[in-house]
């Protein structure tokens, strides 16, 4: 039997938070029934929908804390007034101490971008943190990224872009050797900005065997 997925959630992230957070959770753990989540956030409004929810409530523990970063903070700020005290900081802790296997918050992206590098830091070679999406495409379904962690980026950037994104889909989709492309204004080697153009001469240099 494979081991439980644990899950940190940041349960006061988002617009509305809790309410809408635990539902989630209790949606996914339906679909995802080898998930197990430790909730972070204010244990009065968190039990209050858990007692609506058996089942979630039997696969959760909960973390209380009534410090939230707000949906308007700055990542400065956030990290000021939420560093180690937050729902959001205390879900990404969690990961750091290996209590949590991924952290999950639908709260101010620039403050998770920052704290997650903050407590977390990167990976040798990463730079930046990126945020992904998955999009249908008439091959099936791809993971597309950057899209929204930052502005620009050189061509190393964007050559540590196609190694996480190539990973993320060995993982998501079990395919043993991806195929990687880089989003650019038309197929022609001689179109697109220098650094892309550059990106892709780094990639076809490197020749990773995980991926094409």
């Amino acid at each position: 039997m494979p081991s439980k997925v644990r899950i940190a959630l940041d349960a006061m992230g988002g617009d509305i938070g809790v309410p809408v957070v635990i539902p989630g959770a209790a949606l996914s753990l339906k679909r995802h029934p080898d998930t197990e989540f430790l909730l972070f956030g204010d244990s009065k409004l968190i039990e209050a929908e858990l007692a609506r929810l058996p089942e979630l409530k039997r696969a959760s523990q909960v973390f209380h804390t009534d410090v939230a970063v707000r949906m308007d903070d700055k990542p400065s700020q956030a990290l000021r007034r939420g560093r180690k005290v937050s729902s959001m900081w205390l879900a990404i802790d969690a990961v750091k101490r290996g209590d949590a296997d991924a952290a999950v918050s639908a709260g101010n992206t620039g403050a998770l971008m920052a704290m997650a590098r903050f407590n977390l830091r990167g990976l040798p070679g990463v730079d930046r943190p990126a945020i992904a999406g998955v999009w249908p495409t008439l091959r099936g379904e791809s993971i597309v990224l950057d899209i929204g962690a930052s502005i620009g980026g050189d061509a190393q950037h964007l050559t540590a872009l196609a190694v996480m994104g190539s990973a993320m889909a060995r993982v998501l989709f079990d395919i043993e050797r991806p195929t990687v492309g880089l989003l650019n204004i038309g197929v022609e080697e001689v179109k697109g900005v220098e650094e892309v153009r550059e990106a892709a001469e780094l990639l076809r240099a490197m020749n990773p065997p995980q991926f094409e």
